[in-house]
C-alpha cells in the first residue's frame, strides 16, 4: 500500500510538473515580454526624473489607448492569418470627418455613431473582399490604405479642422472620471471584452481555428467567411474608436493624423505573443505588448532623445518580434511537442 501510495503521490507530482511545465510553455511569450516591460520600468524610472510619477503614468495610458483599442481587434485579424494595413488611414479618416460634420453643426451624438458606422462600413468592405473573394487580406487592406487616406486628404484639403470644446463629445479624449483618463476606460473595457471574447465564447475558439485549420473548421458546419467577415468588420469599428480618441482628444481632425499607426498597432499584437501565420493568439500579450511600446516612446521623450527614434525603435521591435515569432517560439514549441 505504501509503495503504491508513493508511486501515486510520484505520478501526481509528476503530473502536476509536467502541467505546470505545459502551462509556462504555452505562455513563455507573454512571461517574456512582462519580463521585459519590468525590466523598462525599472529602467525609466532610475533615470528619468518624471516618468514614475502618477500624471506621466495617466498620461502615458491615455496615449497608448487608440493603440490598445485597435491592437484588441487586429489580435482577431491576426489570429486568422490576415491583417489589416488600413487602420491607420481609417483613424485619419474617422477623425477628419468627425470634426468637418461638427464644424457644420450635426448633433454630437449623431456624429459620433455616423463615424462608428463608417468605421465597420470599412472593416466590412475589406473583410468582403478578403473572405468572399477570396484576394489576400495584404492587397485588400493596402489599397484601402491609399483609398481612405485620399479621401481624408480631399475632405480636409490638408488643413486641420478644429472641433470646439464646449462640445460634450471632447470629453471621450479629454475627460477624466474618478482622475483616471476617459480614453484609458474605454481602452481598458474594449481590451477586457476581447480577452473575454477571444477566451471564453465559441467566436473566439472559430477565430483560433479558422488561423490555424480554416478547412477543417469549415467542414465542421462553421461559415467560415462569416467570421473572417466579422473580424475586419471589428478592426474598422475599433479604428473609428481610435479616430474619435485622437480627434476629441486634440479637438482637431487632421489627415495626417494615424501615419505609421498600423506599423505600431501590428508590433503590439506579435510582440504579444499572437502568431502571424494565425492560430495562436494571446489577449493579455497584445495588452503587454501595446504597453511596452508605449513604455519605450514615454520613456525615450523623457530622456530627450529624438522622437524620430522612436519609430527607428519600434520597427527594429517589430523585426525582432517576428524572428522570435517564427524562430525561437516556434521552436520551443515544437520541443514542446
Amino acid at each position: 500500500m505504501t509503495a503504491t501510495g508513493t508511486g501515486t503521490s510520484q505520478r501526481v507530482v509528476t503530473t502536476r510538473s509536467a502541467r505546470a511545465n505545459a502551462h509556462i510553455g504555452r505562455h513563455a511569450q507573454t512571461i517574456a515580454i512582462a519580463a521585459v516591460l519590468v525590466v523598462l520600468l525599472i529602467f525609466f524610472a532610475f533615470s528619468a526624473d518624471r516618468f514614475a510619477t502618477t500624471g506621466n503614468l495617466l498620461n502615458l495610458l491615455r496615449q497608448i489607448a487608440p493603440t490598445l483599442v485597435v491592437a484588441t481587434a487586429m489580435t482577431f485579424v491576426i489570429s486568422t492569418s490576415g491583417i489589416d494595413l488600413s487602420v491607420g488611414s481609417t483613424v485619419a479618416l474617422t477623425g477628419s470627418l468627425l470634426a468637418i460634420v461638427l464644424q457644420h453643426g450635426w448633433n454630437p451624438t449623431l456624429a459620433l455613431v455616423a463615424i462608428l458606422a463608417l468605421g465597420a462600413l470599412i472593416g466590412f468592405v475589406n473583410g468582403w473582399f478578403s473572405s468572399y473573394q477570396n484576394i489576400p487580406p495584404f492587397i485588400v487592406t493596402l489599397a484601402m490604405l491609399s483609398i481612405m487616406r485620399g479621401t481624408a486628404l480631399r475632405a480636409t484639403e490638408g488643413y486641420s479642422t478644429p472641433i470646439s470644446g464646449d462640445l460634450w463629445i471632447v470629453q471621450i479624449g479629454q475627460g477624466r472620471i474618478a482622475g483616471v483618463p476617459v480614453p484609458a476606460i474605454i481602452a481598458v473595457v474594449v481590451a477586457l471584452i476581447g480577452w473575454l471574447v477571444l477566451t471564453r465564447t465559441p467566436f473566439g475558439r472559430y477565430v483560433i481555428g479558422l488561423g490555424s485549420n480554416g478547412e477543417s473548421l469549415r467542414r465542421t458546419g462553421v461559415n467560415t467567411r462569416k467570421v473572417g467577415l466579422t473580424v475586419y468588420v471589428l478592426a474598422g469599428l475599433a479604428a473609428a474608436v481610435a479616430g474619435v480618441l485622437i480627434a476629441t482628444r486634440l479637438s482637431s481632425g487632421s489627415s495626417n493624423a494615424g501615419s505609421g499607426f498600423e506599423l505600431e498597432v501590428i508590433t503590439a499584437v506579435v510582440l504579444g505573443g499572437t502568431s502571424l501565420f494565425g492560430g495562436r493568439a494571446s489577449m493579455l500579450g497584445t495588452i503587454l505588448g501595446a504597453l511596452t511600446l508605449g513604455v519605450i516612446a514615454n520613456g525615450l521623450v523623457l530622456l530627450h532623445v529624438s522622437p524620430f527614434y522612436v519609430q527607428i525603435v519600434q520597427g527594429g521591435i517589430l523585426l525582432l518580434a517576428i524572428f522570435a515569432n517564427s524562430k525561437v517560439w516556434a521552436k520551443f514549441g515544437a520541443i514542446r511537442k
